[in-house]
């Protein structure tokens, strides 16, 4: 992919749409539920938005209204990395985000994800939280959390990342 390529980043408006974006969490999250701080969240209770180019998926962001004034990113893949598309997605999360009146933008990700912590600190994104033994507790909602995640290192602990939306952390 050329970096001259157009992405599109739009909401599902199509049960096409909505299909893909629940194949995407089945096969890379594991289910079509996400846990986050203890809590179960099903794909259908959260935003989403698609991107696509020339027609054709190339990656999705979902998201949700923390009712205190933040957004929580609970996903973002790009089929395709280095080409963009996560950074399109996560900034059309931001933009929504602002317009809905957040103040922040956090997430959660695991304490194996080093590669995820990477892309949001050069983002922005700093690590607001850490909180050991989540992950642990968090198979006990959904089994299929592996314990052994990326880079060889065991799955244990949740660390949050946010940014703030007025351009710097409160």
């Amino acid at each position: 992919m050329s970096n001259s390529m157009s992405i599109a980043i739009v909401p599902p408006t199509t049960e096409a749409d909505l299909r893909w974006l629940a194949h995407l969490w089945r096969s890379e999250w594991g289910g079509d539920g996400m846990v986050s701080r203890g809590h179960m969240y099903p794909l259908s209770a959260l935003h989403a938005l698609l991107a696509k180019v020339d027609g054709e998926f190339a990656g999705a962001a979902t998201y949700r209204w923390d009712g205190a004034g933040g957004c929580e990113l609970m996903s973002l893949n790009a089929i395709r990395e280095g080409a963009g598309i996560g950074t399109k997605l996560l900034e059309a999360v931001e933009r929504t985000a602002r317009e809905a009146g957040c103040r922040r933008v956090w997430l959660i990700t695991s304490n194996d994800n080093v590669d995820a912590m990477r892309f949001y600190q050069r983002r922005g994104y700093r690590i607001s939280a850490v909180y050991p033994g989540a992950v642990d507790e968090a198979r006990a909602v959904k089994p299929s959390i592996p314990l052994v995640g990326n880079h060889g290192i065991e799955i244990h602990d949740e660390i949050e990342l946010a940014k703030s939306l007025a351009g710097e952390m409160r």
